[in-house]
């Protein structure tokens, strides 16, 4: 048995719904199961790097209450400016990756890590020194509150310590999927998000180091997950986890103009479509600042929530990204697009299951946040929780149409439509309800137009099917085609 058909809960109900699909004849036995092989080790990833937010926020929100809640939220947008950057390039390097090792390009594919390495670094040293330097300054362009405002700095100026070794760890993530193995960063970075919760529990708890605790373990967590990455493509191998595809040679050349080239015109509106929700959550907890300390912490609580029934996104989309890339790289466009629409109708299946769940266990899951919930924010939590379960199913388009894309260097399109779904219509909206009698509906408004329009802007796109000749232009043999 290999190691991607472990028998596991997550795998089992993710493949079922393939299989009903399949019953339909809406997607392919076959295909689902590999795709449910490639997605599942990520998803896997995602629930373990999300729950570890969910828990930081639980465990301050317990040990200091609702301002640090708030606080550590209001920091998260400048946090993700390590996961925009980072993926930005990582966007590049899986769509780079998976071509050539569809084509078995593997001197190529060495060079494209490389570069992604270097570029990765140079763009994200600087962030993390200006955040780690003057913290404060950005929280208070969230919040005039005092407490939030001190808690906020707090975590922000030590978790931009970990911004590079972040970005790092996407660039690893994203070597391994566009080569097939979806397991190696799973083992890799769900091990770290339970040593970070771990840490975290001890700094908070045992050291009393409240919301700086919480960054600390994220930092020391992220720093060993990059080790690990680093230590295995040199190495091709790591100990109890076999031989890795292929082995990166650290002596290469990291300059290479072509690979940084790429990297940047397909990276760019991948950093994009990034800052564009890292940046719209600036206005977005201004707005809701507005609505007071108790909301204010319920939207956060209901975020944390939002990010963990997104994660399956995560797992379709890099699955989308790595198999049609694959089948680019081979020649193979129809084939291609083939996975890419039934990636895209799997996906959106698990993701109306897992909704489905959140929004009848909504009270119960917001509990788990508040020791003693004060009425006002254990109430609007649950109705931000409840909207959200219903608006995160059209992610389950958007982010898988958008990997196919990515797959084949169409990156724009994505960048396009979470632009215009949250500065065209998501702040608005809200700002409209802090303004107005229309008040928290706002927000709930919010939430259905940051995911909404770029489930269909993104799906149209792919239905066009002119990712396939962008796609040509980045392979290693730009002859084949239908």
């Amino acid at each position: 048995m290999s190691r991607l058909q472990i028998p596991n809960p997550l795998r089992l109900s993710i493949l079922w719904v393939g299989y009903l699909l399949a019953r339909f004849g809406l997607v392919d036995r076959e295909r689902a199961k590999r795709t449910t092989d490639l997605a599942w080790p990520r998803i896997v990833t995602g629930l373990a790097r999300m729950s570890k937010n969910a828990v930081d926020v639980a465990m301050v929100g317990i040990a200091v209450g609702p301002a640090a809640i708030a606080g550590v939220g209001f920091a998260g947008p400048f946090w993700g400016l390590a996961f925009a950057f980072g993926g930005g390039v990582a966007g590049g390097t899986i769509a780079l990756v998976s071509q050539r090792y569809g084509a078995e390009a593997y001197d190529e594919l060495g060079n494209a890590v490389r570069s992604s390495v270097l570029l990765v670094l140079v763009v994200t040293l600087p962030v993390a020194v200006v955040m780690a330097t003057i913290p404060g300054f950005f929280i208070s362009i969230i919040t005039d509150s005092e407490a939030i405002l001190r808690e906020g700095s707090a975590y922000l100026q030590v978790v931009a310590f970990g911004i590079p070794f972040a970005g790092l760890n996407l660039i690893g993530s994203r070597t391994f999927v566009g080569m097939d193995d979806a397991w190696t960063p799973m083992v890799i970075r769900a091990s770290g998000a339970v040593v970070n919760i771990v840490l975290s529990a001890i700094l908070i708890f045992g050291l009393g180091m409240g919301v700086v605790g919480a960054a600390l373990g994220t930092v020391l967590a992220n720093v060993a997950v990059a080790l690990l990455f680093i230590t295995g493509l040199i190495a091709g191998g790591l100990p109890l986890m076999g031989r890795f595809p292929t082995a990166i040679d650290p002596m290469g050349s990291y300059v290479n103009r072509e690979m940084i080239h790429s990297l940047i015109e397909i990276g760019l509106p991948v950093l994009g479509t990034s800052l564009v929700w890292t940046l719209a959550e600036v206005p977005l907890l201004s707005i809701v600042d507005l609505f007071g300390e108790d909301i204010s912490a319920a939207y956060v609580i209901a975020r944390r929530i939002a990010a963990l029934m997104n994660v399956p996104g995560w797992g379709f989309g890099l699955a989308a990204s790595s198999l049609v890339g694959q089948q680019l790289g081979a020649g193979d466009e129809s084939l291609a697009e083939t996975y890419g629409r039934e990636i895209i109708r799997h996906s959106v299946a698990v993701y109306v299951f897992g909704a489905a769940a959140v929004f009848i266990f909504a009270e119960p899951i917001v509990s788990l946040f508040l020791s003693e919930p004060p009425d006002a924010t254990f109430d609007a939590a649950v109705a931000f929780v409840r909207v959200a379960s219903v608006a995160i199913i059209f992610q389950g388009l958007s982010g898988s149409a958008a990997g196919a894309l990515n797959a084949a260097g169409d990156t724009r399109w994505p960048f396009y439509s979470q632009a215009l779904g949250m500065f065209g219509l998501a702040i608005p909206v809200a700002y409209i309800g802090a303004v107005t009698p229309l008040g928290v509906v706002g927000i709930y408004l919010a939430f259905f137009a940051e995911t909404s329009v770029p489930s269909a802007i993104n799906y149209h796109r792919f239905s066009t099917g002119k990712w396939k000749a962008i796609s040509r232009e980045y392979r290693p043999d730009t002859s084949l085609a239908d």
